[in-house]
């Protein structure tokens, strides 16, 4: 089944788009506040739903893997007429940019890894037995309530209370169903590409909030130093999802690598 996916601004000639990879939510919408900063720069943008999540509906397989996401990744491509691309991935996305520079590297023009990893770590397994038991002890409402702890500083969340309880909401309205998080979650805790960062020669740029309660940005840095052109761009505030609550600054650390790129 085609992935549903959208195409923003019309871009340079012969230039790459820039093709959006979201978290563990796997919706375009994540990027709200990105894409029109990137069009605004003269960027053709590509984002979609991951299979499995949002408008791409489906009945994830046993085994499925971030391998398995790159290669849908290279089906939006495709679809979109998009022979490379500047990939920006969050957290499971980045993964997949990983994957996607190591399995068709000529199809990668770069990466901007945000909040990503190479090799799993032991605090991310624990918050994720923590989601993974309250999914299924208490239900899909418990497991949506809690998902803004992980993604959000405490303050940014208390100063905007109606806007994390409307995602929230949304988030439950749209849940993907036990059996696709679990899926999900579980192609992310087996990605470990930590001895072969090498291989990835792309420019990098890997950003990452210091104050990532999910992910420690130290996971960052370790990309930062393996990868062979990397930068790592390191906020002292802003969470998981810095690209949300900080987006001025984080904006402006993305446009500013794509412009070098360019």
């Amino acid at each position: 089944m085609a992935l549903y996916h959208e195409v923003h601004g019309e871009g340079r000639t012969g230039a790459p788009s820039v093709l959006l990879s979201s978290g563990l939510g796997g919706s375009a919408g994540f990027w709200r506040p990105q894409i029109p900063a990137l069009v605004e720069a003269g960027w053709r943008v590509v984002a979609y739903d991951q299979r499995g999540t949002g408008r791409s509906p489906a009945d994830l397989p046993a085994g499925y893997s971030i391998a398995d996401m790159a290669r849908d990744v290279a089906e939006v491509m495709d679809a979109t007429g998009t022979e490379r691309c500047h990939l920006v991935g969050h957290a499971l996305g980045g993964l997949v940019g990983l994957q996607l520079a190591l399995d068709a590297p000529t199809r990668v023009a770069s990466l901007v890894l945000v909040n990503a990893w190479s090799r799993p770590n032991p605090h991310s397994a624990r918050c994720f037995d923590a989601r993974l038991s309250l999914l299924g002890a208490c239900g899909p409402r418990a497991y949506v309530e809690a998902q803004p702890i992980f993604l959000y500083p405490a303050d940014w969340a208390a100063a905007h209370a109606a806007e994390v309880q409307a995602e929230v909401d949304h988030a439950f309205a749209h849940f993907p169903g036990e059996a696709n998080m679990r899926a999900r979650i579980g192609a992310l805790r087996a990605f470990d590409v930590d001895a072969r960062l090498h291989e990835i020669a792309v420019p990098t740029l890997v950003a990452c909030a210091q104050d990532d309660v999910l992910v420690p940005w130290t996971m960052s840095r370790r990309l930062a130093e393996g990868l062979p052109q990397a930068l790592l761009d390191r906020s002292p505030h802003g969470g998981h999802a810095h690209s949300v609550t900080d987006p001025a600054g984080f904006n402006a650390a993305l446009l500013g690598f794509l412009s070098r790129q360019d």
